[in-house]
């Protein structure tokens, strides 16, 4: 008998027995590999390489969680990303269940040469969270939350989702910024920024981030904070992952009243100019407890339309004042306001088969929806009646704009709008025309932009690290110090100059 087999998977049985829920603990601890043959992979400069089945298999027994290649049952459901039309194959898959499988996966990755991208929730958009022929070190395995209401903080594990904190810290009346969606990860969502409905009330996420432990390329573990390496804290705050793998993060809760408003407004699409004028007109001035979404829709079998879902969470007895301007912004086909629960609420917008869909977009932010915008907008929305596609904004302003740009390394606290335009199909069609489509359509909208969020890159987008600003020269300095060799280049890339 494998004593080693036995001892972990007994420990495996113990954990979940013990808790019940934790199913998918049990899952990766119980199970350990035997490396027949040599893996082709990948460096991350795109080369070749070939490493040894005695160094795979290492590896393999280094980490308390699972080490997955090509052919395992579970490889082909771990390798995919939330965007259906990504397809990507890596050589490996490390499942970690905590910082020292994080670690150990970094060490093997940087003494391979190996091509990195890291997986919580699998949202990137561009699919930088997957590759072909790298290692995929898969944090999804590494949740849990706990709260501490007296401090009002909450320490979330790297591979926690949205869903996760706001479940736990919204049963002690407390919350903070984190997302529309979720089974977003905690991890990438934060360190790009982090917008939510929450955010022109209480900051982006990275506003409320306290602390966070990160696993750097060198394989060194840190804690950064204000007080400890507050160079490497300030850059993970909107730097991406350009730095490390953030394992554990600590975030400021703020008391919230659970129930919040919840409320959809829809116009006929020939109003489309006036609506948006008018919500140009009082979103810039709107209490920071409103955030609105929303723009122009295209939906098969329904008429194209304009609609708009506004969440306020300020007292309930001013609600019909603060919503009463979208009720005048055009003729109504829909309206419905409820309140609701809030964690329910980010729920709402999960789909419950996200594979089945492609989706292509673009993003920018807007600094203010100027009537030269708005025409643009409307003129070019000519979209196939047999498409689903979006052209729409997440508010900002509010708490976001009142930070300043070098105050951490998200550098876009001017933006009133972040303005994105999605189009979606099915995986099994052939999304070329809607592409193009996109891309024309896009190339009106840009000039009216000033950069864009750097969680909705896509590999087509001007260079990522063009888009840090005048934080760029502070945050190549870091990359030179934490990450030289760019082992962490599949994101919004700062390249290092050493």
């Amino acid at each position: 008998m494998n004593r080693r087999h036995f001892c972990m998977s007994t420990l495996a049985a113990a954990i979940s027995a013990a808790h019940p829920r934790n199913d998918l603990l049990a899952a990766v601890l119980n199970e350990f590999i035997t490396v027949t043959a040599d893996v082709n992979a990948v460096t991350g400069d795109g080369a070749q390489l070939t490493i040894k089945r005695s160094a795979v298999q290492d590896f393999g027994d280094s980490l308390r969680g699972r080490l997955l290649l090509p052919g395992h049952e579970a490889y082909d459901d771990a390798r995919r990303v939330i965007n259906g039309s990504i397809d990507k194959y890596p050589a490996l898959i490390a499942q970690c269940v905590g910082s020292a499988d994080v670690k150990s996966a970094v060490d093997f990755a940087r003494s391979e040469g190996l091509l990195v991208a890291v997986k919580c929730g699998g949202h990137s958009f561009s699919g930088k969270s997957t590759c072909d022929g790298g290692l995929m070190i898969d944090l999804s395995t590494m949740r849990g939350v706990q709260v501490d209401p007296a401090a009002k903080i909450a320490h979330v594990r790297g591979g926690s989702l949205l869903g996760d904190m706001d479940h736990e810290t919204m049963s002690y009346g407390l919350v903070t910024t984190a997302g529309t969606v979720s089974h977003t990860g905690v991890g990438g969502l934060t360190t790009g920024g982090g917008f939510g409905r929450l955010g022109r009330r209480f900051g982006l996420t990275i506003d409320n981030l306290v602390s966070v432990d990160v696993i750097t390329a060198d394989g060194q573990f840190r804690h950064a904070s204000l007080e400890e390496n507050p160079d490497l804290f300030w850059g993970i705050r909107g730097g991406g992952g350009n730095f490390g793998i953030v394992t554990s993060f600590e975030f400021r809760l703020h008391p919230m009243d659970r129930m919040i408003v919840d409320a959809f407004f829809e116009y006929p699409i020939s109003q489309a100019r006036s609506v948006l004028r008018n919500f140009a007109e009082f979103a810039v001035n709107a209490p920071d407890e409103l955030n609105i979404d929303g723009g122009l829709r295209a939906r098969p079998g329904r008429d194209n339309y304009v609609g708009f879902h506004a969440v306020w969470s300020g007292p309930k007895n001013q609600t019909d004042k603060v919503l009463a301007p979208l009720r005048k912004a055009g003729t109504l086909l829909r309206e419905h306001v409820e309140v609701k629960d809030y964690v329910v609420m980010q729920r709402e917008g999960d789909n419950t088969d996200p594979r089945a869909t492609g989706t292509y977009l673009k993003s920018g932010f807007t600094k203010a929806y100027t009537p030269q915008l708005i025409d643009t907008i409307v003129d070019g929305f000519d979209v196939n009646p047999s498409w689903s596609a979006n052209l729409g904004a997440q508010q900002s302003g509010g708490a976001i704009g009142r930070i300043a740009e070098d105050a951490t390394a998200f550098a876009h606290r001017y933006s009133e709008h972040n303005m994105l335009l999605s189009v979606s199909w099915p995986v099994d069609s052939d999304p070329t025309e809607r592409i193009a489509w996109a891309r024309a359509y896009w190339a009106e909208l840009e000039p009216h932009t000033f950069g864009f969020y750097t969680n909705d890159l896509l590999q087509s987008n001007v260079p990522g690290y063009a888009n840090y600003r005048d934080n760029l020269d502070r945050l190549v300095t870091l990359k030179n110090k934490y990450d030289p060799k760019n082992l962490f280049r599949l994101n919004a890339n700062i390249r290092p100059t050493v």
